[in-house]
């Protein structure tokens, strides 16, 4: 690459504003070339700042990994891009890492450039702020968008039935979304928060692409393009230009358009146009064609709930397995099992932990009963049901291509009118959610309980501890982790009598408050995702039990009179159980006292193994 391509290269590039032509070429001398394959990383999280990338050629995503492992796709890079800026201001470790999708060449500005060249590190730094201060403008509760880094200040003129407006021209969105992002300033979370829903929204549109070409309704160049855009999309591209509130007025219409916009604006570009030339590529008339709000809307919900469904099923999956490790670790601690938190017979901790996953397990099952629901759609039947300004042909073409993008045995709805107006299958999974919750927080109570001293509680359990407890009692450790999924279970029942009530509130022909069901059923998901990789991970794996106390307890408990109930009958097993609470004796040492059984009889019957499951009881009379 010759000095002349760099240094018309770097002049495009928004850090290198207001440099004069000395000051580019001193740039330019300083700059390393260096090419990478895909899945090669150009710098990794927590490893040292050291230069500035410029990409000039190829693609680079952005990623960041949770603490479990799970990889977040943040965005994409590609020619005149720029990242890794922050090492010009921070000492601090990368906070994500930067992976070549495709063969890439990138130009490297060491940090050690400014500190050498003073004045046009000042220039570059005053640019920098402006991005970061742009970036900061777009922040929304979980990520940055990336679109805001090219912010220019160019614009460009938009229409629609209530005027014209100035819309920036980065944005790939369009009037109506922006309109929106005025409208509807209510919950700070936005559609790209839920990167499936976008996704799920490019699916039906890209299905509808298909059929309408396949109908002769769309050319086959502009069926391409919008093809094109929606698939990148479904890759992890442009999601973050879904910025609508999650809660809106007009029964997702505002959402419906922001895809519609993003699509097309993106579609122009690979037809050669600009953004905005909507006579060549049409929100409304080409990528939502055959289509309404009422029908594109709930189907991309439906299919954006089955995908999130399979992961809910999947960290699921792996909070059952580590109870059936613990299970099995303690299948032979004996102790005191109890009803009303009172003593009633001896039972194995491993038991107790068994129990857990068989409760869990259950819900597998009963998600992916419920979700089956979703697999029913309405394509086709655009406002109402009736299927007004979509060929009678295009339900059953539309809905062949959903099954072919999306792998999963959709059908259409036997009534569209009824199915448009219909949101009974959003009840039915979000009592499945409901029920989950429901149980996560009676095993975390459990938890709690069974921690809960440790000189003062049961101290059956040690969870492994998170944080110190408290601000003025020393040496306190609080069991935080059970304590937080309690918390989401109450925010997950919580949504689930909101999703009730939106779909109560339906009139005649649709249901205009699915927006709230839409954001109630995946905040209550994500919530439950993240608190169940919590929960597994910061505290189920590194349970251990208190096998002496455990012991301990069972030896001294009234409760074991129950195993002596079939041979000294019930009428003397009260007795006993009554004088060893008065005297505070040991029933093991009354029976004897009493001559009730040998010593030898009485270990027999005691005998943990044989108190802990059925066994041939002696004939009565």
């Amino acid at each position: 690459m010759s000095t002349n391509e760099i240094n018309r290269f770097i002049t495009e590039i928004e850090l290198f504003k207001g440099l004069g032509a000395t000051e580019i070429d001193q740039v330019v001398s300083a700059i390393e070339t260096r090419k990478y394959m895909a899945g090669e990383y150009l710098f990794q999280e927590s490893g040292p700042r050291e230069a500035i990338f410029m990409i000039y050629e190829g693609e680079v995503e952005l990623i960041k990994k949770s603490p479990f492992g799970a990889e977040t796709k943040l965005s994409y890079f590609s020619r005149f891009d720029f990242l890794g800026e922050g090492s010009l201001t921070e000492e601090a470790p990368h906070s994500t890492s930067a992976r070549a999708k495709h063969k890439t060449t990138a130009l490297l500005l060491s940090k050690t450039f400014f500190a050498e060249n003073g004045p046009i590190a000042l220039k570059i730094f005053s640019n920098i702020a402006r991005v970061i201060s742009r970036r900061m403008r777009q922040a929304n509760a979980r990520m940055i968008s990336s679109a805001a880094q090219y912010e220019s200040g160019r614009t460009r003129t938009e229409h629609d039935l209530l005027g014209f407006r100035e819309v920036p021209y980065e944005y790939y969105y369009g009037i109506q979304t922006l309109r929106a992002l005025e409208n509807f300033n209510i919950s700070g979370v936005q559609l790209n928060f839920y990167p499936v829903f976008a996704e799920s929204l490019a699916m039906v549109k890209l299905a509808a692409a298909k059929a309408n070409h396949d109908l002769g309704l769309l050319s086959k160049s502009l069926a391409d393009a919008i093809v094109r855009a929606c698939n990148e999309i479904i890759n992890g591209k442009y999601t973050f230009h879904f910025v609508v509130d999650m809660i809106q007025g007009g029964a997702g219409t505002s959402t419906n358009m922001n895809a519609n916009e993003v699509i097309a604006n993106r579609a122009l570009e690979i037809l050669g146009y600009q953004r905005g030339q909507y006579e060549f590529c049409h929100p409304n008339n080409h990528v939502n064609l055959s289509q309404s709000t009422n029908d594109a809307y709930p189907t991309a919900i439906k299919i954006a709930l089955i995908r999130s469904n399979e992961k809910l099923v999947e960290v699921l999956t792996e909070l059952i397995s580590s109870f059936k490790i613990k299970a099995n670790e303690f299948a032979h601690v004996i102790k005191m099992g109890r009803t009303q938190l009172q003593d009633a017979v001896p039972m194995t901790l491993g038991q107790e932990f068994e129990a857990y996953a068989v409760m869990l397990e259950e819900e597998i099952a009963r998600l992916n009963q419920n979700v089956q629901l979703f697999l029913e759609v309405n394509m086709g039947g655009t406002a109402i049901g009736t299927g007004i300004n979509a060929d009678p042909r295009y339900s059953g073409i539309v809905i062949n291509y959903l099954r072919e993008i999306t792998g999963k045995p959709i059908v259409l709805a036997t009534n569209l009118v009824e199915a448009t107006q219909d949101t009974g299958a959003f009840i039915m999974y979000s009592s499945a959610v409901k029920r989950l919750a429901v149980k996560l927080s009676k095993i975390s109570n459990d938890l709690r309980l069974l921690s809960s001293g440790p000189r003062a509680g049961f101290n059956e359990i040690n969870l492994p501890p998170m944080q110190p407890g408290s601000t003025i009692m020393p040496g306190k450790v609080n069991p935080v982790i059970p304590e937080v999924v309690n918390q989401i279970a109450f925010k997950v029942i919580g949504n689930d009598l909101t999703v009730t009530m939106a779909a109560e509130a339906g009139q005649l022909e649709l249901n205009v408050m699915e927006p709230i069901i839409v954001y109630s059923l995946f905040e209550s998901i994500e919530m439950l995702k993240n608190g169940m990789n919590t929960l597994n991970h910061r505290c189920i794996k590194g349970i251990t039990a208190n096998e002496d106390r455990c012991r301990e307890m069972v030896y001294n408990s009234i409760g074991l009179v129950t195993a002596l109930n079939p041979v000294i009958g019930y009428e003397a097993a009260t007795r006993l159980a009554k004088e060893a609470l008065e005297k505070n004796r040991s029933v093991y040492d009354l029976v004897l006292e009493h001559k009730l059984l040998s010593q030898e009889e009485l270990n027999e019957i005691l005998d943990p193994k044989n108190m802990i499951a059925p066994r041939i009881m002696p004939k009565q009379g």
